[in-house]
Order: structure tokens, then C-alpha cells, then sequence
């Protein structure tokens, strides 16, 4: 893997957060206009005590909101999230969480398929070539992953093959303490994944998440076989279980030369990417937001009004902002460190991605 960029330069910083204010003012605009705007939002507007559509003017305004409850994702009408504007087009409602109690939901018309066509645009094409084939390992069901992934390969021009995994099961098998059915489970899932590869449908690029990459590497193995010989040359992965020592091990002792690109992502921010991951670096991976649509901020652990310090840990907080979802200022399951802006990406990123240590304690992260 590459060496990471250089960091970027104060004129590029610059120029982003222009390019992020104008765009706060665009989509600020939108769900708080009475022909365009969002029911949740134009129903909000009455309570704020000023008029967002006069009064942002940039991003650090969006502080007047106050912060963005996830109790607000649980439970319906789902429509009240659906802008006037966008009623009348055919709607996903795409889930998070879900293990216990009501799931986050979320409205989706074509922002999956957006944020997944900018992923492309980072993937190496010696390792992700135009037209190949895909083989998706992970969830699906209500969540948005398996709509994505298949997007993303359509939009290369390759034909997606699907295997499905239920992460609400894998949870529940691992809190009753049921390993020998978690394992009959795995075995399930990876045996698909082997199977559908056999087939001849010449497969060589895929996505999985960390623990099932790992899975799959020693089924293969078992086989006396490896993921290189499965002639898959592209790895797409991500979860937070993502860290340098999983990392380290898998391009050491997993992948010999396939490439393999983390990113952190969700059903409410999108995806962010990782800048190239090195040995150099001490596999750091540090992910950057896809802005303008969506901001990763690391905050202060008691004070989440205040930002970091760059290298210091924080809890992560997400603002989306696209013409489907405005949420400012939403704080994230997830804790990490604040990192620097770089060239390609010049705005400020997040690395060491974890369980937010005020949760920890009760998050099961199953397959992730």
C-alpha cells in the first residue's frame, strides 16, 4: 500500500471550507423552505427561536441547533423525513442498529448511490478494475450495504454476486452465549462465499467486513488454498473492528498483495474514506468524510461543543448535509483521534475509530 499523502495546504483548507459554508447555506435553505423543505424540519422551525433560512450562514452556525437526537430516527411516520420536494420519487427507508428496541431509520432516494460513485473515484484501478465482478459479503436485509455495494459494482460495469448475513442474529447468538450456533452460523455464510467463488463467474473484487475477511481467509486456508487464489485482487472493507494490528495481519499473513481499502461508514453519514493505509505509518487509518455532504468532527469527551486538539481523543460527532437528510451535529457510538487535513482530502479526519467509551461496555459489535 502507498504512502499516505502529504498534508494539505493552507490555500486548500481554505478553499474547502468555503466550498462546505456555501453548501450549509444551500442545504439549510432547502429543508426549511415551505415548498422544498423536510415536515420534521419546517415543524422544528417554529420551536428554534430564529429563522435558519436568514440566520446560518456557514457551517460553525449550525451550533444554534443544538445537537441531533437519534430518538427522533426511532419510530415514525417515516414521511415526516421525506423533503416536499422529493415526496412524489420512489423512497428507501434504510435501518441502523436494531438489537434491542426501535432501529435508527433513515430515508434514502439516491444519496447511496451518490456517496458510493465518489467511493469509486478513490479505488486503485489496477486493484478494483472497470468491469469486473463483485462478491458481496455481509449484511443486507433493511440495511442500505447490500444496495450500495451492488451500485457501486454497476457503476464499475461489473455484475454483483450477493451472499447475506443477519449481523441482529449474529448479536443475539453472541449475548446468549450460543458460540457453537454463532460458529454453525459463520461456517453457513463463509461456505456461500466459497461456493459462489468455485462457480466461475470470475470474481475479483469484494466486500467484507473485517472479522469475515478473517473467516474466509482460514476457511481458504483449511482448503490449502488463499484469497490471492481466488484470483480476487480488491478488497473493500470496513467496521469498526477496523484497527492497525487487524490491519497489519491481514496484508502480513492474509491478503499477499490483494489490496485492501478501509473506510468507516454508516447509514446516516454515507462513507469516508481512509487515506492509503502504510507500514510506515504503523498501519495508522485515518478516515475523512465525504464533505460537503457530510462532516466527521472529533469532540471533546465532557464538552462536546468543543473540538480537540489534532492527535487528541474524542468522541466523534457527524453533521449530514444533503438535499435528502440534514442532520447537524449528531453524536456518534464511536470515539477516535483528531487528525490533520491532507491533500486529498483537506479537512480534518478521524483514526482509531472504537466503541464510544461511554457505551462500550454495552455495544455487541458481531460481525463488525
Amino acid at each position: 500500500m502507498t504512502k499516505a499523502n502529504t498534508t494539505a495546504s493552507p490555500e486548500k483548507i481554505k478553499q474547502a471550507r468555503e466550498k462546505l459554508d456555501a453548501h450549509v447555506r444551500e442545504i439549510v435553505g432547502w429543508h426549511f423552505n415551505s415548498e422544498t423543505g423536510t415536515p420534521f424540519w419546517l415543524d422544528r422551525a417554529k420551536t428554534l427561536g430564529f429563522d435558519p433560512r436568514k440566520e446560518v450562514h456557514g457551517f460553525d452556525d449550525l451550533k444554534r441547533f443544538g445537537f441531533f437526537e437519534d430518538e427522533w430516527l426511532r419510530g415514525g411516520p417515516v414521511r415526516r423525513w421525506v423533503p416536499r420536494a422529493l415526496q412524489n420519487k420512489p423512497i428507501y427507508v434504510f435501518e441502523t442498529g436494531g438489537t434491542t428496541g426501535i432501529p435508527k431509520s433513515r430515508i434514502n432516494i439516491e444519496d447511496f448511490r451518490l456517496d458510493y460513485e465518489m467511493f469509486s473515484e478513490t479505488l486503485p484501478e489496477q486493484y478494483f478494475p472497470k468491469g469486473a465482478n463483485w462478491l458481496m459479503l455481509g449484511p443486507s436485509g433493511p440495511r442500505r450495504l447490500r444496495l450500495a455495494v451492488e451500485h457501486l459494482c454497476q457503476h464499475r460495469g461489473g455484475i454483483c454476486f450477493c451472499v447475506d448475513l443477519d449481523p441482529r442474529w449474529v448479536v443475539k447468538l453472541i449475548k446468549k452465549g450460543w458460540m457453537e450456533h454463532l460458529n454453525a452460523y459463520k461456517e453457513h455464510v463463509i461456505d456461500q462465499a466459497l461456493t459462489t467463488l468455485k462457480a466461475g463467474h470470475d470474481i475479483k473484487c469484494m466486500f467484507t467486513t473485517p472479522k469475515l475477511l478473517e473467516s474466509f481467509a482460514g476457511a481458504l486456508e483449511k482448503q490449502g488454498s488463499s484469497v490471492k487464489q481466488t484470483g480476487i485482487t480488491g478488497i473493500f472493507s470496513g467496521g469498526t473492528e477496523f484497527t492497525p494490528q487487524f490491519t497489519r495481519f491481514a496484508v502480513e499473513e492474509l491478503l499477499e498483495g490483494v489490496y485492501m481499502t478501509p473506510t468507516y461508514g454508516n447509514t446516516l453519514m454515507g462513507l469516508a474514506c481512509s487515506k492509503p493505509v502504510s507500514a510506515e505509518d504503523g498501519y495508522k487509518i485515518s478516515y475523512y468524510a465525504p464533505q460537503p455532504r457530510a462532516v466527521v468532527q472529533v469532540v471533546d469527551l465532557d464538552d462536546p461543543d468543543k473540538l480537540v486538539d489534532y492527535g487528541q481523543t474524542g468522541r466523534v460527532m457527524l453533521t449530514t448535509l444533503t438535499k435528502e437528510f440534514f442532520m447537524p451535529r449528531f453524536q456518534e457510538r464511536d470515539e477516535g483521534e483528531r487528525e490533520l487535513p491532507y491533500e486529498r482530502f483537506p479537512w480534518d479526519g478521524v483514526s482509531g475509530v472504537r466503541p464510544y467509551r461511554g457505551f462500550a461496555a454495552t455495544t455487541t459489535v458481531g460481525v463488525y
